[in-house]
């Protein structure tokens, strides 16, 4: 894994935007993809545009892979310690990898990816890059301190090796190497370690590698990619540094530069001379994309984070490639975790635009707004580009179009619109994207007020007595569609908040239904709302009182005192009481007992007893000595005193009694 360095530069990005607007923009083209290949570091990528493959070497597990141009894993060849670089037979017939771990040139049947033939390099030449120039295979091979160039001739009834073919090159590591496109007996090669700087070109047509012009003060440090350009007359290289350098191949003069980031690790060159500069930029762009003869990218492309830190995945050494015959770019990223990934770049030579969407934060139903933007990108569209325009809401959610709109100078555009309905209204501007711009849209979210509605519940603050059916009326205001309401019982205590009845409202806009009362009740109306109208609830306490009954037994015959019934009971026979309250968990009943004496009745004590689960209580009364006495008892709820405050206050009726011998 190689390390990286923070740039302060790129340590920080502050994004600042309106508190009154909301602005929408739009990323990378959607048929951009990656996936994750089973490998953990990459040393060299290739595109077979024959079979549709793309070769990934993986030089820390010893293993080649094959995928199709989706990045979904074919094959992979193990235990090849070391691979490192690539290469592949003009007729993709053939791939080589070069093994330094068994110094040896390994060839490969494209179609199966299955080994044909292993062709030793010489015993500690630790073989790292490859190409294919002038019939043969050439390699660049050593070590940190001291490179060469080596050929591989397999042509012959054995093969033949050639080393050290630029012994006066003082190349620090195994050196790079890249064929022109145009001349197939011209190879370029460079220094791959950071020690010094060396460039060079070699004309191979004899066989053997003669040097043809050299550079080795320009720069310092390492070169970790090379490309020819089409034409052959220039080379690029990746380096360290803010800028991929441009040579003249003739004699390795610097003739310009693409501005990249930080740490240039890849350089790839359509046939058309599109330049494709990569950088592992952990904090910034990666790959930039520049049309032949511009110095200006068309796109640019910064990998996401996918690992456990905040860098962004980094492109690695030689990890871009075109494919041949088309423009789809591959590009191999790791990240921290040494996670290796494949990128599919779908669209790298179109502009990529951006559209900016600004709306009002907030709007009103029947009051038109504004919604404008801008669609700016590395290439302008001309005036007139039409764009589509679809508004979603709750009774579009699957948009509706507000038809063209055309684009006016310097990228802008504007129009107006009154919302239909109330909520979320959200703003989407598309471009469908053409030739030489990738689609893009953006969108504005407004949140749209609602209109107020009112409901009503009626019988608010009444008082009702225990088992009493109560007729509830909810009544509605205006809506726009929906006539629905809902009419909810919360009876006190542990009883859960239950739906009495949804319906529709009729003409008068009423809905009624009928409860039964066991405990103090709020009931409440509820309107949901609609696409104008927003929610309404109305709530109506009603109390209820507790249901309370009284009764005696074990008496002998009742008795006729004036108006008033008494059960009557002889003294050696003690009454038994029974009382019931509507039952509640800890529920009490207080009996209050008086007795009548000298025309008056008088407190004669009163007293809290436990009702059982079923809401009642049996209390025995002892009746010695009451002989010619008159007594009265009742059962008492008393709100907030009897245990509990479910109910309302309620007093049994009297029980009326005497005692005779």
């Amino acid at each position: 894994m190689r390390k990286r360095t923070l740039s302060t530069a790129t340590a920080l990005a502050v994004l600042v935007s309106s508190a009154a607007l909301v602005v929408g923009t739009a990323g990378s083209a959607a048929a951009d993809s990656s996936k994750v290949l089973p490998l953990k570091s990459a040393g060299d990528i290739v595109v077979d545009g024959v079979h549709r493959k793309v070769f990934v070497s993986d030089p820390v597990t010893g293993r080649v892979v094959a995928t199709d141009y989706s990045g979904n894993v074919l094959t992979t060849v193990p235990e090849l310690y070391g691979v490192t670089g690539l290469a592949l037979s003009a007729d993709s017939g053939r791939l080589y990898a070069a093994v330094p771990s068994v110094d040896s040139i390994v060839e490969f049947d494209t179609t199966t990816v299955t080994e044909n033939a292993r062709y030793a390099t010489g015993e500690g030449t630790d073989p790292q890059f490859l190409a294919l120039a002038g019939g043969k295979i050439w390699f660049g091979y050593g070590s940190e301190s001291d490179g060469s160039i080596g050929s591989l001739d397999v042509s012959g009834a054995e093969p033949v090796v050639a080393l050290d073919q630029d012994a006066e090159t003082e190349y620090s590591g195994a050196p790079r190497l890249a064929v022109s496109p145009v001349n197939p007996n011209t190879v370029a090669a460079a220094g791959s370690y950071y020690h010094r700087f060396a460039l060079a070109t070699y004309d191979v047509t004899t066989g053997t590698a003669t040097r043809t012009s050299r550079n080795t003060t320009a720069l310092s440090g390492q070169t970790n990619d090379l490309a020819y350009t089409p034409d052959g007359t220039r080379l690029i290289t990746a380096n360290p540094g803010n800028v991929h350098h441009v040579w003249q191949a003739s004699d390795l003069t610097e003739t310009g530069t693409y501005a990249s980031t930080e740490h240039g690790t890849s350089v790839a060159i359509a046939p058309d001379g599109t330049v494709a500069a990569g950088s592992d930029a952990p904090y910034g762009k990666d790959v930039f994309v520049y049309r032949p003869g511009q110095t200006t990218a068309v796109r640019n492309y910064d990998f996401p984070v996918t690992g456990t830190t905040s860098a962004g995945d980094g492109l690695v050494n030689g990890g871009l490639a075109w494919e041949p015959g088309g423009s789809r770019l591959f590009a191999v990223t790791d990240n921290w975790d040494s996670n290796v990934r494949l990128h599919v770049l779908d669209e790298p030579t179109k502009s990529a635009p951006t559209v900016a969407v600004k709306a009002p934060a907030t709007g009103a139903l029947g009051k038109a707004l504004t919604v404008s933007g801008t669609v700016s990108g590395s290439l302008s569209l001309p005036t007139g580009t039409p764009l589509t325009v679809t508004r979603y809401d709750s009774e579009s959610p699957k948009g509706k179009s507000l038809g063209t709109k055309k684009l006016a100078a310097k990228g802008a555009f504007s129009f107006t619109d009154t919302p239909a309905v109330a909520g979320n209204v959200t703003y989407k501007v598309a471009y469908a994207g053409g030739t030489t711009h990738s689609a893009a849209s953006g969108s504005a979210l407004v949140k749209v007020a609602y209109n107020k509605t009112a409901v009503k519940i009626d019988r608010n603050n009444t008082t009702v007595n225990y088992g009493t059916n109560v007729t509830y009326t909810a009544t509605l205001g205006a809506t726009y569609k929906n006539r629905t309401v809902e009419i909810w019982a919360d009876p006190w205590g542990p009883e859960p908040k239950r739906l009495l009845k949804r319906g529709k409202v009729n003409a008068k806009g009423q809905l009624a239904t009928t409860l039964r009362m066991t405990r103090d009740t709020t009931v409440s109306a509820l309107f949901t709302g609609d696409a104008r109208y927003g929610r309404a609830e109305a709530k109506s306490g009603v109390r209820t009182r507790a249901g309370v009954t009284t009764s005696l037994s074990r008496h002998y015959k009742w008795t006729k005192i004036g108006k008033t019934q008494y059960q009557t009971f002889r003294q050696s026979a003690d009454p038994l009481i029974t009382t019931w309250i509507n039952a509640y968990p800890g529920r009490h009943t207080r009996l209050d007992l008086e007795i009548y004496y000298q025309g008056r009745w008088y407190a004669d004590g009163s007293q809290f007893f436990e009702l059982d689960s079923t809401g009642k209580a049996y209390v025995q009364m002892d009746g010695d000595g009451a002989a010619g006495y008159r007594f009265r008892v009742r059962s008492v709820y008393v709100d907030g005193y009897n245990g509990d405050i479910a109910n309302t206050t309620s007093y049994g009726a009297w029980k009326y009694f005497n005692f005779t011998k």
